[in-house]
């Protein structure tokens, strides 16, 4: 309570009026003087001190204000750490700025009020003109970003103007917060020219870190249309420049271990010590810390750690007590280890949380879905649609997931139209219809793929298809579109492919023909050969393929010796033999064998393997065979 003391015929309240009203006029230097006669009234007032401090702050006096923090700062305490920390980043005492903001509360309002702060910033441009402006314009389109990403604000024409790099960069960070990519990767790029132009100007400052910022910004960009593979090579190269912001560090190492997700975990193990640099939680916004950990506790489960999988996922849940994503995380984990009881009393208490008006009304696999899609963040989400579209598979729903599909793809329509994400819903969309015999849902789908490439035989063909049970006037003139069979050349070589190791089936070659004529061309005569006799014509094959072979008769044996009729000789027996006669045809040797051997194939021929022989007088053993790398992980 003020007392209403006299100060030179003036009140105390009538002094707090006059501060009031220069503080909305921004005359600070008049506010100070008011403040200076309410202090001489009572030296201890602790909110004409804190005044007091801002309005040196104000007018840029930093030394003094900061002197005043340290002098009454028994009464201050927590109350200006943030004024103190800020007055000694000013002076460029940056150390010292850094251990007052780590004495902070850790909980405190006083972090990430936008609306406030874009508010502040507002009035500050409009009633103030020094050399901050551009700094305060800055400062401002930063606001504005962060309300676009962090909160999806509604962004309006403020007016800031894209003069300097640092400008354009945070308009660009807006319209990433609106979905825009494609004008946000424009105004990158003129960020980054703008910086180029401006080198000349910025001697002695560390180009290479200011740089990589932006490209960080654009790599971001390009993963979120699905440019996985130009993103994660931009995202490297700033990995290697080692710069020494570690906030930027830690923010493109975790969007890595986003792209690996259950491939290469052995680089986000090593990426994820960037993420916990000292300092990190000091240069990240609250959102991007959220994510950071909820990327380490998935990481622990796909490495396996489960106990370290659990005590995060835990943890995160305490921290975050209305987000599902920690309880998410708990379910795919206890399904890793087969506890699926375990896992669906979790779903469960978290739909009862989220859904409670869902109980009682459907079987558990449809409030399962009602309750995903109840989830605004994730409900578009590729991983989410797939979930929901094989869950409503399975409930032989096919409209629900044909709708689940529609909403996913408009959603991308609106935001990012053309994105690899876009184009890929489309395409599962299409297929998962077809799949289904709904041909005619299918077209629209289909024709929106092929606009985008005219050049894809495959969705022409799939297009074509579709509308022949609906339009065949439509499908015949699609069909002039097809490339000719002349131009579909695949060059496939037929013998090589029956040949391969997956050939279950070898086409016999047909038969060559040979007149008997052709025997003079092929060098010296046969002993036994008579001119009158016309030759085999099949002589030339081995016995299995020529056309009177009628296999081999089981059991019996080459010399028959003590068998027959008695007193019959082996001799006796070549005499009565026909196949041993001058008119039969003589026997090839086996193609692939040495001439006269004798070791036959084994029954059920299979294809050749093209494998090498054992060799001599050795047993063949089977080769040990390689054991296969694990490579999973990841999410």
């Amino acid at each position: 309570m003020w007392s209403g003391n006299k100060n030179g015929g003036v009140s105390v309240a009538s002094l707090w009026t006059e501060v009031n009203r220069c503080g909305q006029n921004g005359d600070y230097t008049r506010a100070l003087k008011a403040l200076t006669k309410i202090l001489h009234e009572n030296r201890d007032d602790v909110t004409a001190l804190h005044c007091k401090v801002v309005c040196l702050i104000q007018n840029g006096s930093f030394k003094e204000a900061l002197n005043v923090m340290n002098t009454h700062s028994k009464m201050l305490g927590s109350e200006v750490v943030f004024e103190k920390a800020y007055c000694e980043y000013r002076l460029n005492r940056v150390d010292s700025s850094l251990k007052t903001i780590e004495s902070a509360p850790e909980q405190t309002d006083k972090l990430e009020r936008y609306d406030e702060c874009k508010s502040v910033y507002t009035d500050l441009i409009r009633n103030s003109q020094d050399e901050y402006e551009e700094e305060r314009k800055t400062n401002l389109a930063a606001v504005v970003a962060a309300m676009s990403q962090w909160e999806k604000a509604p962004t309006e024409d403020l007016g800031l103007p894209e003069s300097t790099y640092e400008l354009c960069y945070n308009a660009a960070c807006s319209l990433i917060g609106q979905g825009k990519l494609t004008e946000a990767l424009n105004k990158l790029q003129q960020a980054e020219g703008q910086f180029i132009f401006s080198l000349s100007y910025r001697a002695g400052e560390d180009i290479q870190s200011e740089l990589a910022v932006i490209h960080s910004q654009m790599a971001y960009v390009m993963q979120l249309q699905g440019r996985t593979d130009e993103a994660l090579q931009l995202y490297n190269q700033v990995i290697k420049l080692k710069p020494s912001d570690v906030g930027l560090l830690a923010v493109t190492a975790n969007n890595i271990i986003t792209i690996n997700k259950d491939q290469n975990v052995f680089d986000s193990k090593k990426k994820v010590k960037l993420t916990n640099a000292e300092g990190v939680e000091y240069k990240l916004a609250k959102k991007q810390l959220q994510a950071i950990d909820f990327n380490k506790a998935l990481l622990a489960m796909y490495t396996n750690q489960a106990d370290q999988c659990r005590k995060l996922s835990s943890s995160l849940q305490a921290q975050n007590p209305g987000h599902p994503r920690p309880v998410l995380i708990q379910v795919a984990q206890l399904c890793r280890e087969k506890q699926h009881s375990r896992a669906i009393e979790l779903l469960q208490v978290l739909m009862m949380h989220t859904a409670p008006y869902y109980q009682n009304r459907y079987t558990f696999s449809s409030f399962s879905c009602d309750v995903l899609r109840s989830i605004e963040e994730f409900k578009h989400k590729p991983g989410m649609v797939s979930a929901l579209v094989t869950m409503y598979s399975h409930e032989e729903d096919i409209d629900s997931a044909i709708d689940v599909f529609k909403q996913a793809i408009e959603h991308y329509q609106s935001e990012q139209p053309g994105s690899a994400t876009h184009l890929a819903l489309v395409r599962e969309a299409a297929n998962f219809k077809l799949k289904y015999g709904r041909k005619k849902e299918a077209i629209s789908d289909l024709e929106q793929l092929w606009k985008q490439n005219t050049k894809d035989v495959h969705t022409l063909a799939q297009l074509i298809s579709a509308y022949s049970l609906v339009d065949t006037d439509k499908a015949k003139s699609l069909s002039k579109h097809l490339p000719s069979a002349d131009t579909m050349s695949f060059n496939v070589d037929v013998d090589e492919l029956e040949n391969s190791h997956g050939a279950t089936y070898v086409r016999k070659k047909a038969a060559k023909v040979y007149s008997h004529h052709t025997i003079f061309l092929l060098g010296k005569l046969p002993k036994n050969y008579d001119p009158k006799v016309t030759p085999d014509p099949e002589r030339w094959f081995p016995m299995k393929e020529r056309s009177y072979y009628r296999g081999k008769k089981k059991g019996k044996k080459k010399d028959q010796i003590g068998k027959g009729t008695q007193g019959a000789t082996a001799g006796a027996s070549a005499e009565l033999d026909a196949s041993k006669t001058a008119s039969s045809p003589p026997t090839s040797p086996r193609p692939g064998s040495a001439s006269g051997s004798s070791t036959a194939p084994a029954s059920g021929v299979v294809p050749p393997r093209q494998q090498k022989p054992s060799s001599s007088g050795a047993t063949r053993k089977k080769a040990p065979q390689k054991k296969k790398k694990g490579g999973k992980g990841g999410w």
